[in-house]
């Protein structure tokens, strides 16, 4: 896990999620954690090719404005916290495991879809970006053909630019 990411998420989230248990306070608090666990893994995929285009820096700020409303703060703060780092973690599991256990099943499905289109921000797809979507929708439950499906929506709107 990126130390600096893990730092603020233990930090800013009531969930015990680093021992094991869960533990919600009320609703609007889990909702935003769930958002920051997203936001992570958005982060991540910016970083997985180790080359951070100013697109895909972009790219992750329209993501968590559009779907999120993460505040410029917040935003802000994470960026910054992926950035320091150089390279990316391979546990996911924190992260994944709340997205899997509160998110619908179409709120994983766009989580998939906003991986993708950070993914192709660049207009490269990386074979380190496609193991992590793979990865990620696997640890959440998206099926293979929503993974297929999402993948290709993102790349026809990359196209359509």
């Amino acid at each position: 896990m990126l130390k600096a990411i893990k730092i603020f998420f233990e930090q800013n989230m009531s969930l015990e999620v680093f021992t094991g248990t869960v533990t919600v306070i009320d609703s609007e608090k889990r909702e935003h954690q769930l958002r920051l666990a997203t936001t992570a893994l958005l982060i991540e995929m910016m970083n997985q090719d180790d080359k951070v285009h100013d697109t895909e820096k972009q790219a992750v700020r329209e993501a968590l404005k559009a779907n999120f409303n993460l505040d410029d703060d917040e935003i802000s703060e994470l960026c910054t916290l992926a950035e320091e780092e150089l390279h990316n973690a391979t546990d996911y599991y924190q992260f994944t495991k709340l997205i899997a256990a509160h998110f619908s099943q179409s709120q994983k499905i766009q989580v998939i879809e906003l991986l993708w289109r950070i993914a192709y921000a660049d207009n490269h797809l990386d074979a380190y970006e496609e193991h992590m979507v793979r990865r990620i929708a696997d640890l959440i439950y998206v099926p293979h053909h929503d993974f297929i499906r999402t993948k290709l929506k993102a790349q026809n709107l990359k196209n359509n630019l």
